[in-house]
């Protein structure tokens, strides 16, 4: 029997779909995986399955922090994993679904959390705050590559968090992170991806269609809620672009095309984080047996 189960890989390839078609078939429930799904009120902008797409399964980590609020991986990792073993202590198969490498890898691994250095943390957020991400991802991709290829260029509280690692341990960011063995709760990896150029397709009509379906008004309403405050929610991919235009530097269709830009480089990230993971199993998305060939992997 399946003990668990993870359907990862690149945003816009099916992950959610199939994760709810597992979890009916195993008897699951879902553990969403994706960091900018864990905010209230953030779903035309992150996709966020809906009531009734997750037809009756429960769904766990989603709509789970305010706007305002900090997403750490550290705490998600203690909050997943009580989720998962409560649901296997009651013969419920937990899936995990989402395209968030660290917060993935943080609960299949032993991932462990270096301390903080408030000196060092408020010299580097102070860089942050007066010059913006650029230089100091720069700066990470100078010291530590393999880490900087995983984070976003505008996240800068992952780039913050980085760079301070590396300041208190004299070692790569990236050094932090265990070799990959056995995968905690025996959980099957899953990877979903498609065509390179087919997915770039699906991300531009994926944006294309949040813009039309109110994304500008979602954002609005959360910036009532104190967006702009939150350092990670307002760093999200179309939030942010959206937040520019509002600020009078560049028009919502210019939003909508930088967003779609910065979406299908974000899926490069994923990909390439996702594929160093030998023990993942690569379907492709499109095939129309997807469900099928899914569990038949879940039966070795």
């Amino acid at each position: 029997m399946t003990r668990a189960v993870a359907v990862v890989g690149p945003t816009a390839t099916g992950k959610s779909d199939l994760g709810v078609a597992l979890a009916e078939l195993l008897g699951g429930e879902v553990i969403n995986a994706d960091a900018m799904q864990f905010y209230r009120g953030m779903d035309i902008g992150t996709a966020k399955i809906t009531v009734e797409e997750r037809r009756g399964v429960p769904h766990h980590q989603l709509d789970v922090l305010d706007v305002r609020e900090t997403a750490s991986v550290a705490a998600y990792q203690r909050q997943a994993r009580a989720t998962i073993e409560d649901l296997i202590s009651r013969d419920r198969v937990p899936v995990l679904v989402g395209g968030s490498g660290l917060y993935v890898q943080a609960v299949i691994d032993d991932l462990d959390f270096p301390g903080t250095d408030p000196d060092i943390r408020l010299d580097l957020e102070t860089e942050l705050d007066r010059h913006g991400p650029a230089r100091l991802y720069e700066r990470l991709k100078a010291a530590d590559p393999v880490a900087a290829e995983a984070i976003l260029p505008t996240n800068g509280r992952r780039i913050v968090r980085a760079l301070e690692v590396i300041a208190l341990t004299g070692r790569p960011f990236s050094a932090t992170m265990p070799k990959p063995g056995p995968p905690r709760y025996g959980m099957v990896l899953i990877g979903l991806d498609r065509d390179p150029a087919a997915l770039d397709e699906r991300v531009d009509l994926r944006v294309e269609r949040m813009f039309a379906a109110g994304l500008p008004d979602e954002v609005r309403e959360l910036e009532n809620q104190g967006l702009r405050e939150g350092r990670t929610a307002s760093r999200a991919l179309g939030y942010q672009q959206v937040l520019t235009a509002f600020d009078g530097d560049h028009d919502l269709d210019a939003a909508a095309a930088e967003t779609a830009r910065a979406t299908r480089r974000f899926v490069r990230r994923q990909r390439s984080w996702f594929r160093r993971d030998k023990r993942v199993t690569w379907l492709d998305a499109a095939r129309p047996d997807l469900v099928d060939a899914a569990t038949a992997l879940l039966d070795r």
